[in-house]
């Protein structure tokens, strides 16, 4: 499974809060061994996060960091991400990360691209 899910997923998700706000963007799955999988996320076309995950049994767990704001702040948020593989080409995640709310989880599903939908974003 793990070389099948090397690519680029386009991606739509919502944050770890009350409102639920949402966001889209992409995801890129490098595996760099049987097991082992780098993660980077380009989300609404301006915030990069990168991770490094590990798969079994279809699910993906990738630990994840990335810079941000908080209170105006500049601030590392790391947080943890689980997919499961829906099939060859669907993820459906939830995450949590430093700073969330506690009492609520983000979401996130992917749609792996074709190799012709990639080359259209590049």
């Amino acid at each position: 499974m793990s070389s099948k899910l090397e690519g680029t997923y386009q991606i739509i998700g919502y944050n770890q809060d009350k409102e639920q706000s949402g966001y889209t963007g992409y995801l890129r799955l490098i595996v760099t061994s049987e097991h082992c999988v780098d993660a980077i996320w380009t989300i609404s076309g301006v915030q990069t996060q990168t991770g490094k995950g590990f798969i079994k049994n279809d699910i993906l767990v990738v630990n994840f960091a990335y810079e941000g704001e908080l209170k105006k702040s500049p601030k590392i948020f790391k947080g943890v991400v689980v997919y499961k593989f829906i099939n060859d080409s669907i993820l459906d995640g939830f995450w949590s990360e430093k700073y969330g709310d506690d009492d609520y989880l983000g979401f996130e599903e992917g749609r792996k691209l074709t190799p012709t939908e990639v080359s259209e974003l590049m």
